[in-house]
């Protein structure tokens, strides 16, 4: 039908054309037929007719014109927090509680005395007669320190040792007040009653009453204190250390007036436990 339209329009433009004057050669049957035959082949009869699709091509700028891209911002990634290493665990400490220590504040001493006797009597009337005497022998004490400070005492001396042919016999029960004055050596007083007698060629004396006296006292041994709770407030000052030592010390044998004068001066050595 297409290919019959085509013919009709054919003839009618050559109609046209000779009209007009002008000079168109005649178709022959086998040109129009080889047309014909032509269009057959690519529209066959019957198929629509689709015309041709013309892809626009997209205009792309010149790689040199184009703005590049920004690099995407690398998104920030914290550092993982360090693993904090486990502290080994601290064995238990044991404290173990402090033994009581008990100091002992007894001691015991030994040492020589010398004593010197002096009496003034008026025996005959208008006449004075002194009597004097030194007589030596040995002495004996025992105490007990409660503190730094003070303490208790008992001794007792006996002179056998005659130039005269004076015998003292004494004993007495005191109170001990100390001052420490360094750490080996202690200053202490003696306060106390005393019974005192004197036999032999003297005036006798048998006396009940106050004694006193002092002395001094130097540690020889060294003793290093415990760890512990001390039994006293007190280890190692003065003459406190256990071991030997040694003292000197003075004592008015019978403090009284109108009595004979009875003073002894002891040294010895000394043992504290």
């Amino acid at each position: 039908m297409r290919n019959f339209k085509l013919l009709i329009i054919a003839l009618i433009a050559m109609g046209n054309f000779s009209y007009a004057g002008g000079d168109i050669s005649p178709v022959t049957d086998y040109e129009v037929y080889d047309t014909v035959e032509a269009d057959e082949e690519a529209y066959p009869i019957g198929d629509e007719y689709i015309e041709p699709t013309v892809e626009e091509e997209s205009y792309v700028e010149p790689e040199s014109q184009l703005e590049p891209e920004p690099e995407p911002t690398p998104e920030y990634v914290a550092p993982p927090e360090p693993t904090p290493t486990p502290m080994p665990t601290p064995a238990p400490v044991v404290v173990k509680p402090k033994k009581r220590v008990s100091a002992n504040g007894f001691y015991v001493g030994l040492g020589i005395s010398g004593v010197r006797y002096k009496d003034s009597c008026h025996c005959k009337k208008g006449v004075k007669v002194t009597n004097k005497d030194t007589t030596y022998g040995v002495m004996g004490r025992v105490g007990y320190d409660f503190n730094q400070y003070i303490g208790v005492e008992a001794r007792g001396s006996k002179t056998d040792w005659q130039s005269d042919g004076t015998k003292v016999e004494h004993i007495g029960v005191y109170a001990k007040p100390m001052l420490p004055i360094t750490n080996n050596t202690n200053l202490y007083g003696l306060i106390g009653v005393a019974k005192t007698k004197v036999r032999g060629s003297m005036p006798h004396l048998d006396s009940d009453g106050l004694a006193v006296g002092g002395g001094v006292e130097v540690d020889l041994s060294k003793d290093i204190p415990k760890d512990g709770i001390y039994s006293r407030d007190f280890d190692g000052e003065g003459d406190q250390e256990k071991g030997l030592g040694l003292f000197i010390d003075y004592e008015r044998m019978v403090a009284k007036t109108h009595a004979p004068r009875l003073h002894a001066v002891s040294a010895g050595v000394t043992y504290d436990f």
